[in-house]
């Protein structure tokens, strides 16, 4: 079918363009590139590398698009961002890694997304989610669905961060740490440690600001297991008990359920320790 693709694009031999797809002036495409249907490109753009970009994606003016990405359906790109960065990595040789992006995330402006550091890895955002303007997510970072980033948010390299957690505005995550579902981190909290499920977690040094009620609600969490995962919680964060000790008096005192089972495991499997507490 029919393409619009200005006379001042400058796009190589190799690249594969789909069906109804707008490419505007000064856009440059070189490499192993396919481009699926209905994607709009605006001018300026630049896209060089082995890259798939899925269906019905937009990318607004000044975009570049790095070696390694797969971009799925349905994504929009704002201006001055960049996907499949070069990892801030020392360890990084220049092995061929990738950045696996999914499908109707909304990308805001001047945001950077590295590709994965060593050979086989993976940089990973999942779907549906809304990384707001400026933006940063490092190298090896895993993000799951119905996520939201605040402005000027910083994540950094081999983090976490599981589905509907939400990050207010300038927080930063430091590296190799987990965020657990329905979590939220209030704006300006810098943290090192493990955020475990459905709380809301702050302030510096981050502290447990209580449960995340609201989201909860949203997803269709059950007062009364909210009530469950709040007194699972006391246990954790207010009782004189270690968090070892804590976790068993969950599992012997507090009702059992998915949601308990999701707090449980995700202390047992914490690597750095939980926030609030030293192991």
């Amino acid at each position: 079918m029919a393409n619009k693709i200005s006379d001042k694009a400058v796009i190589g031999p190799d690249v594969k363009v789909g069906d109804h797809v707008t490419i505007g002036p000064f856009v440059s495409i070189f490499g192993d590139v396919v481009i699926g249907d209905d994607v709009t490109i605006y001018p300026n753009v630049s896209i060089s590398g082995k890259i798939v970009i899925g269906n019905r994606c937009t990318l607004f003016p000044n975009v570049s698009i790095m070696s390694g990405t797969r971009l799925g359906d349905d994504n929009m790109v704002c201006q001055n961002s960049v996907l499949g960065a070069l990892p801030q990595d020392f360890s990084f040789h220049g092995e061929e890694t990738e950045l696996i992006i999914g499908n109707q995330n909304i990308i805001r402006e001047n945001t950077v997304i590295n590709r994965a550091s060593h050979t086989g890895g993976q940089t990973v955002i999942g779907n549906n989610n809304f990384l707001m303007e400026g933006t940063h997510i490092s190298h090896d970072t895993k993000v799951g669905d119905n996520c939201v980033f605040g402005y000027g948010t910083k994540i950094a390299g081999s983090c976490e961060i599981a589905d509907r957690a939400i990050f207010s505005s300038s927080v930063i995550e430091n590296s190799s740490t987990r965020v657990g579902v329905g979590a939220m981190i209030q704006a300006g909290t810098t943290f090192s440690k493990d955020v475990p499920p459905y709380i809301v977690a702050g302030g510096n040094p981050v502290k447990f600001n209580g449960i995340n009620s609201v989201m909860m609600t949203s997803f269709g969490v059950e007062k009364k297991i909210q009530n469950h995962i709040a007194n699972a919680y006391r246990l954790v964060f207010h009782s004189q008990n270690s968090v070892l000790d804590a976790v068993l008096q969950i599992k012997d005192q507090v009702p059992d359920g998915p949601e308990i089972r999701n707090i449980v495991n995700f202390i047992d499997a914490s690597q750095l320790g939980i926030i609030g507490k030293i192991w």
